[in-house]
């Protein structure tokens, strides 16, 4: 082999070497916002939306669908699914993780996310409204055991 192709060998060798390293290195997190704000801020209206989406309501007067009637509200709808999908990750992000049974909520809310993405994709408001169940439950359950009062 030549020096030159040794050389070469060598240095992507060295190059690839570098790149595993850079992977493998931890990223520092620069967190914004505590898990109670990521919950208020982010969380919240997103699951509000969702909700505020879903179901029917049911008067002396009669009653109305809450489905969105157009592609915008749909939208809307899609984009606060994925905020949901997201913000389970970032519920997982060290500095945030409370545990084995916090992970799995976190992942079930990004489960639960991409539900509520689908159903308002398929503009499906039964799906969006099982879905919008879903994420409910996900968060009755995660408060139930790490809420903690003296945030409020």
């Amino acid at each position: 082999m030549s020096l030159r192709v040794t050389c070469c060998v060598l240095g992507l060798l060295a190059s690839a070497c570098q790149r595993d390293a850079e992977v493998t290195a931890k990223p520092a997190y620069d967190l914004a916002m505590n898990s109670h704000q990521l919950m208020e801020w982010v969380l919240e209206p997103a699951a509000d939306i969702v909700w505020d989406s879903a179901g029917t309501i049911i008067t002396a007067e009669g009653h109305r669908e809450l489905a969105p009637g157009t592609d915008a509200g749909w939208d809307k709808v899609v984009r606060a699914g994925a905020v949901l999908r997201e913000a389970g990750n970032l519920l997982m992000l060290p500095g945030r993780a409370a545990g084995a049974d916090w992970l799995e909520y976190s992942q079930a809310l990004s489960g639960a996310g991409r539900r509520v993405m689908a159903a308002a994709n398929a503009q499906d408001p039964d799906a969006l409204f099982d879905a919008g169940g879903h994420v409910y439950q996900i968060c009755r359950a995660c408060h139930d055991q790490y809420w903690v009062r003296d945030e409020d």
